[in-house]
């Protein structure tokens, strides 16, 4: 979903709004360097997996309700969805206990970041911005996108389109132009992946 290349597998990388994947945790096991932030890293891995178990019947069920907002392509059905971040979210949470202890996981959200300037290559941020618009307001999407763009040299963020309707963000437009009028480059890229239909491209922003 973000194109990455095997050079920006080798970068500093920052997961922002990671929540219970395993990207950091499959990256970190061949080497790379990333760390995760996420308000439920405060939890225990005992917490979050009991919170995994308690939302997991309830996200399923919505996404059989929406089944034709997505493509079921690389993903068959919906069985094979649920197996598929049930194996995802074993692989963190095996992870958590000691990525935490070694600082690779740190609760912490937008729009505020514990990092310095520039202390990463490359951010990501998937599924949270743009996506939930109507519960995270424009304001909010623009403080989080500088924040993003003050502590990465470079920002992607995946899907554009909101959850409930499967049209582009209403904030999209609004974020880019206030970005571009303080000297940001500012781009939509089309991506390979597609699992929300419609969801192509990705935002990336970068120093002009």
């Amino acid at each position: 979903m973000f194109s990455l290349s095997e050079r920006d597998l080798e970068k500093k990388l920052l997961g922002c709004g990671d929540g219970p994947a395993c990207f950091n945790a499959e990256l970190s096991k061949n080497g790379g360097n990333v760390i995760s932030v996420d308000p439920i890293y405060e939890f225990s891995v005992a917490e979050i997996r009991s919170r995994v178990d308690e939302v997991y019947p309830q996200i399923m069920d919505q996404v059989t309700k929406n089944k034709d907002d997505y493509i079921w392509k690389n993903i068959i059905n919906i069985d094979e969805l649920g197996r598929v971040r049930m194996d995802a979210m074993k692989t963190f949470l095996n992870d958590y206990e000691e990525g935490r202890k070694s600082g690779r996981y740190i609760a912490a959200s937008l729009p505020i970041l514990p990092f310095a300037d520039n202390a990463f290559d490359l951010a990501l941020c998937s599924h949270y911005l743009f996506l939930y618009s109507e519960h995270v307001n424009q304001e909010q999407h623009l403080l989080s996108m500088k924040e993003l763009w003050r502590v990465a040299r470079e920002v992607r963020v995946y899907p554009l389109l909101s959850i409930s309707n499967n049209n582009k963000s209403p904030h999209l437009e609004t974020v880019i132009a206030a970005l571009t009028d303080i000297g940001v480059s500012v781009s939509l890229i089309p991506v390979d992946y597609e699992f929300q239909k419609g969801a192509t491209e990705m935002l990336v922003v970068k120093y002009a």
